[in-house]
């Protein structure tokens, strides 16, 4: 314990981090296991329509992120004017964000629920989810980038709070209208939609009263986020498009996984969701430590104090490798008394499991990788290292070997599975390399 203030920073965001995307992840959680009991197809019908989510928040992600990268440095040189044009200009980006995917999935509902699968009992319920849960998307973008505006400033808890009434909220609803409680219509997968809808809209309003009213250090106003600079918006937009590059990549990578076993077999995509919501739960781990990492790192850059800042990399490594085999542990023991709450048969409850020991190896270097790459790299301000590091081994290795594996060696999902997470593996030696040997620090902040 040699910094006692290096581990109280880390610790302090990265057990509430992890917390709140834990609490947060159990929304959709929540949705897939009262319809896994309701009914198989409404749970493979919403697992499609999360896949459209999943993209979308790894969208809004890089652009949290982008955002944190550069606010973080100027909150580690107390500038606070520039953090809040930078918070202007990722707002009005996620809002894009949010427009563009409502009108899509307007548009065109049951080819966007048709990626996913070619079976119609499957895309006719997501279609019925997808009607409901679209209005969702402007609410959980403008929360997400408030709740990373408060991040590159230390202030987390608020995510947890949010996250705990917004999952409570939506567990209740569902309880009610998706099996009919208390003499309230049985609406199934519209019911889990409804849940869904009234607790974003809840938890945004919470947030924009807590940034807008309580917030103690930047002071923000509606006012702040119609005001924007050319030269910062140039900057942020030159670090956070590689990122955006790198999230829509890896979250289409992810997607891509329900897509080739949902067209290979129909009870596949039943156990990949009910596998894939779990891996993700306990994945918060690694999540949480990235964005711990990235804070830190950022913070400690605008410092100015570059010898801290290889010195805290090489012990973040170390607590990665650490977080990695708790979470795999974890994993590993967990799925049995997590798929007993699933209704599935007998068969797809099997092939859930054996995802879920995959996925439990997965999580050890995945742990390390993760926020390697995207905490300490990318939150050094190095992103282009992560963005061709992704190019190659998920369009180059990943998806092709998958297609090949799925559709013309015919090889089981299981397979197929080790084969779509193989870049978890080995993208630790560069990851390892670039930190250790690189030159990855890069100052972000103008004077």
């Amino acid at each position: 314990m040699k910094d006692r203030h290096f581990y109280r920073t880390f610790f302090s965001m990265y057990f509430v981090l992890v917390f709140q995307n834990v609490i947060s992840l159990s929304v959709n959680l929540a949705d897939n296991i009262m319809l896994g009991a309701y009914s198989e197809v409404s749970l493979s019908g919403v697992a499609a329509v999360n896949q459209i989510q999943f993209i979308y928040q790894q969208l809004l992600t890089a652009v949290g992120d982008g955002m944190v990268i550069f606010c973080s440095q100027y909150w580690g040189k107390k500038q606070l004017e520039p953090v809040k044009k930078i918070a202007a200009t990722a707002m009005h980006t996620g809002l894009v964000f949010a427009a563009a995917l409502f009108l899509a999935v307007s548009l065109f509902p049951e080819q966007a629920v048709g990626l996913f699968t070619t079976d119609q009992a499957i895309i006719a319920e997501g279609v019925k989810y997808l009607s409901l849960i679209r209005f969702t998307y402007l609410f959980f973008a403008v929360t997400t980038i408030l709740l990373a505006t408060l991040r590159s400033v230390e202030i987390v808890k608020i995510a947890f709070y949010l996250s705990v009434s917004t999952l409570v909220i939506n567990c209740c609803i569902n309880y009610v209208l998706i099996y009919g409680k208390f003499g309230a219509p049985r609406l199934g997968v519209t019911g889990a939609a409804v849940g869904t809808l009234v607790a974003r809209i809840v938890e945004c309003g919470a947030a924009l009263w807590y940034v807008l009213r309580k917030e103690p250090n930047l002071k923000m106003r509606i006012s702040d986020y119609f005001r924007t600079d050319r030269l910062l918006r140039r900057d942020y937009f030159k670090t956070t498009v590689p990122m955006l590059i790198v999230q829509g990549l890896w979250g289409l990578n992810t997607a891509m996984q329900t897509v080739i076993l949902g067209h290979m077999t129909a009870r596949a995509i039943a156990a990949n969701s009910a596998a894939s919501n779990l891996f993700l739960m306990v994945k918060s781990m690694a999540v949480g430590a990235s964005s711990a990492a990235s804070v830190l790192i950022g913070k400690t850059i605008g410092e100015g104090d570059l010898k801290k800042v290889h010195l805290y990399a090489r012990r973040l490594q170390k607590m990665f490798v650490v977080i990695g085999i708790v979470s795999g542990v974890f994993l590993y023991f967990l799925r049995i008394p997590v798929l007993s709450f699933y209704d599935l048969a007998p068969e797809t409850r099997e092939m859930a499991n054996r995802f879920l020991i995959i996925l439990s190896v997965i999580c050890v270097t995945m742990s390390y990788q993760m926020p390697t790459n995207n905490g300490i790299i990318r939150g050094g301000g190095n992103a282009m290292f992560v963005v061709r590091m992704d190019l190659i081994s998920i369009w180059c290795i990943v998806i092709p070997l998958s297609f090949f594996m799925a559709f013309v060696v015919k090889a089981s999902p299981v397979v197929v599975v080790c084969c779509l997470n193989a870049d978890q593996v080995f993208k630790c030696i560069p990851a390892f390399l670039e930190v250790n040997y690189g030159k990855w620090v890069k100052k972000l902040t103008r004077d």
